[in-house]
C-alpha cells in the first residue's frame, strides 16, 4: 500500500487535476457532521493560494436540511461551468433567514464543503472527492459539544436526517482519498488515496482508490 500523504502533497494533487466544470476543478469535501470538513477545506484553501471555499451550510437551512441540489446548479454549478462568478444568499442559522450575498470566483480550485458535497448529483462535476473519514458517533458527539446544549434540539432534529440522507445517497465509497485526523499537528492528516476494486473498510480505516483508473 502506498505510504500516506502529507497535505501538501494532497493539494499538489488537487491543483494539477483536469478542470471537472468549465475552467474550475470543483473538490468536494464530504463526511459527517463534526468530523472537520470546514477545517480541512480551510486548510487546502491556503496550501491552494486562497482558493475559495463553498459551505453548504450556507445554501441548506432548517426547513431544507438537504433539499439544496437545484440552488446549488443554479446558482453556482452552472456560472462556474460558463467560467463566470457564482452568486448566492448565504443561509444564517441564528437569523433563520437568508442575508449577506456570496460571490464566488470561477478559481482554478473551488473546494466544496459540507455533508452531502459527495451526492451523486454533484459527482460528475467533482474533479476530486475527499472523505473526512471519522465514525459518525464520534463526529457527532464533537458537534454537539462545538454547537453547545442550545443546539440540542436541532442535533435531535440532524442526526435521523443525515442517517437518512447517507442511507439513501452514501458519499464515502465513491471518495478518491480518505482524510483521517491523527491528533498530531493541529490537526495532523494521514490521507490515503483508495484503489479501485479494493473492498470498503470501516471509518477510520483508509484504502487506496485511483479515480479513472
Amino acid at each position: 500500500m502506498p505510504a500516506p500523504l502529507t497535505l501538501e502533497a494532497l493539494a499538489d494533487r488537487l491543483a494539477a487535476l483536469p478542470a471537472s466544470c468549465g475552467p474550475v476543478r470543483l473538490v468536494g469535501v464530504d463526511g459527517h457532521a463534526g468530523s472537520g470538513k470546514t477545517t480541512l477545506a480551510r486548510r487546502l484553501s491556503g496550501l491552494l493560494g486562497g482558493a475559495p471555499v463553498l459551505h453548504l451550510d450556507d445554501l441548506a437551512s432548517h426547513q431544507a436540511l438537504f433539499d439544496w441540489t437545484e440552488l446549488l446548479f443554479g446558482q453556482v454549478i452552472e456560472p462556474l461551468g460558463r467560467g463566470v462568478p457564482a452568486r448566492y444568499v448565504a443561509y444564517d442559522w441564528v437569523a433563520r433567514a437568508r442575508t449577506d450575498e456570496v460571490v464566488l470566483p470561477p478559481a482554478p480550485v473551488v473546494l466544496i464543503e459540507g455533508v452531502g458535497a459527495g451526492r451523486a448529483a454533484l459527482r460528475p462535476y467533482l474533479a476530486c472527492l475527499l472523505w473526512a473519514d471519522m465514525a459518525p458517533e464520534a463526529a457527532w458527539r464533537r458537534g454537539r459539544r462545538r454547537d453547545g446544549p442550545g443546539q440540542r434540539d436541532f442535533w435531535a432534529r440532524w442526526v435521523p436526517a443525515e442517517r437518512a440522507h447517507y442511507a439513501a445517497d452514501p458519499s464515502r465509497p465513491f471518495a478518491d482519498f480518505l482524510v483521517r485526523e491523527t491528533g498530531k499537528g493541529h490537526p495532523g492528516y494521514e490521507i490515503r488515496e483508495r484503489v479501485a476494486g479494493a473492498p470498503e473498510a470501516p471509518p477510520n480505516m483508509t484504502l487506496r482508490i485511483t479515480r479513472g483508473s
